[in-house]
Formats: C-alpha cells, sequence, structure tokens
C-alpha cells in the first residue's frame, strides 16, 4: 500500500514573556506566563532495519534539549525570540530542531487555556 509516514512527538514548557509592541498600559506589556504545549511532526519512510521513521529515544533528548532552553524561562530574552509570539516561537523551535531531526515536517505552539496555536510547515 502506497502512502507517507507521520510521526508525531509532543512536550510542554512553562515560560514568560511580554509584548512591547502593545500600547502602554496593555495587559500584554507586562510581564505575564503561559503553559506551552508544542507538537513536533516527522515524516518518512521507515527504516529497513528498525521499521521507524525516527528513533523516539532521539527525538526525545533533541526536545529534551529544546525544552530545557525554554523552560521557565523569560523568553524575550532567548536569542532570536525578542518578541515571542506563537509564530516566532515555532519557527524558532524548527530551526532549533532542524539539525538533529531533518524529517521535521512542522512544528505546533498551543497555549491551551486561551485556545490558540499556531503551526509552522518547515520548508
Amino acid at each position: 500500500m502506497a502512502g507517507r509516514f507521520h510521526i508525531v512527538k509532543e512536550f510542554g514548557f512553562e515560560a514568560a514573556h511580554t509584548f512591547g509592541h502593545k500600547p502602554l498600559g496593555h495587559a500584554n506589556t507586562r510581564v505575564h506566563g503561559h503553559s506551552f504545549k508544542v507538537e513536533v511532526a516527522l515524516a518518512g519512510e521507515p527504516d529497513a532495519t528498525s521499521g521507524c521513521v525516527a528513533d523516539f529515544e532521539d527525538v526525545s533528548a533533541a526536545l529534551d534539549a529544546v525544552r530545557t532552553k525554554l523552560d521557565h524561562h523569560f523568553l524575550n530574552d532567548i536569542e532570536g525570540l525578542a518578541t515571542p509570539s506563537l509564530e516566532n516561537l515555532a519557527r524558532w523551535i524548527a530551526g532549533e530542531l532542524r539539525t538533529q531531526l531533518p524529517q521535521i515536517t512542522s512544528v505546533t505552539v498551543r497555549r491551551p487555556t486561551l485556545g490558540e496555536s499556531c503551526r509552522f510547515d518547515v520548508a
């Protein structure tokens, strides 16, 4: 049967940020935090020996390294995230993972309590 395989691994983190582009006095100009959920998708053909698109242990290790950079940090202080919108977070995470996970196809970042998300499709 023809088709394409997609695998997904998720992780979460807690972080604070602020938005300097909002008008003075806007709630989002103050430091505030969110619980974020991230979904990373990989695609490809399974390895002939393992039967896997990617080893989930390797995927977990790569995601843990990114999570460590984000979890309980002030996102505005992370290089490349001066404006930590969902869009910029998704693109930044994809960039951090691309070398270790060349099969990456998308990164989705969610703020579940707000019902908001952004998916970045890796070109």
